[in-house]
């Protein structure tokens, strides 16, 4: 590798970092003709179900931008080192790192250059050569541009496993204030003309034997968080809106890391809380999974997530006339509500007191989180009856366990040593 590429790739991997929307997968993409490499299940960029750690290829084509978003690094205004790849250099990176075992995989981003039809023009070539001249079937995640032609799109879902545009900020008046360079209606644009085309040729799948594969693992799309003064409301409402209305796989939280002086923007060295993002992901979960609506978690009276709790137990003790319910009686849905109880638990329940009703014992071995779940429900034993405790009280004791038990397993990783 010359040592200009290198200084290319040291510049717009730095730059990638910011987007976190590479962790993706659902990909059914087939290894066929001896081609190279082969999505699997997917590929995302820590670890697969069965703990395999993966990697993608994560850099920008270019860090030059003709936009001057405030909250961007690679904004027009910003005084840094500027580089660009040629088509042909990312795609001789991600075959020369796929053969030596580096990658299994391409996560391709870029800033905007003359405008949004040339720059997603590249991003689509170096998929299509990867597909037709090396016949690579890894992993590849293109990012696309806001306000690319549907044509262009076309293309690019032909070739890529998924397609993502980030959103940005998660309100008009955020992104009005903060990239005013910039519209929401050309960022919705390609996600709507995406989403329908997968729907279109689903539905073709039905009735011809061979249909081309369009973005088997969809799309995604990031919003970035405490950049504005957006509640945990506006954000979840927007992913919610977003999620109904163009069949998204994800919507990725990045919390606004400072990195400028502008009055519009968090001052330098203040930072959003990772446990802020990790509320906003297990809301987003909760949505996806749970059966849980947006406005259950949160609304005007509540339109910011418990930082100390997360938001399950938060609903719960806002609902405490719900519980106690009984285990061995209630329906799988109500049982998902319940604090301390996953959907792999609540499935076994459902499935193990068709033979006998389940104690608190038995439970445990299912596995539950019995602290939590104990002031919830009730099942065929009496070791713990539910005493008349307040929303607060019931916190108090939960936090003061999970502390304990924190405390208990740090000494005992600290006397192994």
């Amino acid at each position: 590798m010359s040592e200009r590429i290198r200084e290319k790739l040291q510049i717009l991997a730095d730059a990638a970092k910011y987007d976190v929307s590479c962790a993706s997968s659902g990909s059914t993409r087939k290894n066929h003709n001896k081609g190279l490499g082969d999505t699997g299940n997917g590929i995302c960029h820590t670890y697969t179900e069965d703990g395999r750690c993966v990697s993608l290829l994560k850099i920008l084509l270019t860090n030059f931008c003709i936009y001057d978003c405030a909250y961007c690094v690679t904004r027009k205004s910003n005084d840094i080192k500027r580089a660009a790849f040629t088509v042909q250099e990312v795609v001789d990176l991600t075959i020369n790192f796929y053969r030596r075992n580096y990658i299994e995989g391409l996560f391709l981003s870029s800033g905007i250059f003359k405008d949004a039809d040339y720059t997603m023009e590249r991003l689509v070539q170096v998929a299509k050569k990867l597909r037709t001249e090396h016949k690579f079937n890894g992993y590849i995640h293109l990012k696309s541009i806001p306000g690319a032609s549907n044509e262009i799109m076309h293309e690019a879902g032909l070739y890529a496993d998924r397609l993502s545009v980030n959103i940005e900020i998660p309100t008009e008046n955020g992104l009005k204030l903060l990239a005013p360079e910039k519209n929401r209606k050309d960022m919705i644009m390609p996600m709507n003309y995406l989403k329908d085309e997968i729907i279109r040729l689903n539905d073709e799948k039905k009735s011809l034997k061979k249909t081309p594969l369009f973005a088997p693992a969809g799309q995604s799309t990031q919003m970035i968080i405490g950049a504005g003064a957006e509640t945990d409301k506006d954000i979840m409402y927007t992913s919610a809106a977003f999620y109904r209305n163009f069949n998204l796989k994800r919507v990725y939280y990045s919390g606004y890391v400072p990195i400028s002086n502008d009055k519009r923007l968090p001052a330098l060295g203040s930072q959003v809380p990772t446990v802020r993002e990790n509320r906003l992901y297990q809301t987003d979960w909760l949505m996806r999974f749970y059966g849980f609506k947006v406005f259950e978690l949160l609304n005007d009276k509540n339109p910011h997530l418990d930082l100390d709790i997360d938001p399950k137990l938060g609903w719960a003790l806002r609902n405490l006339s719900v519980f106690p319910i009984d285990i061995n009686k209630a329906d799988l849905q109500l049982i998902l509500r319940v604090p301390g109880i996953g959907v792999q638990s609540a499935q076994k329940i459902v499935a193990a007191r068709k033979f006998q009703k389940l104690n608190w014992e038995q439970l445990k071995k299912i596995g539950i989180a019995i602290s939590r779940a104990k002031y919830f429900i009730v099942c065929s034993s009496r070791d713990f009856e539910r005493r008349d405790l307040s929303e607060t009280k019931i916190k108090q004791f939960i936090l003061a366990e999970s502390k304990s038990k924190y405390l208990k397993s740090s000494s005992q990783q600290i006397s192994l040593f």
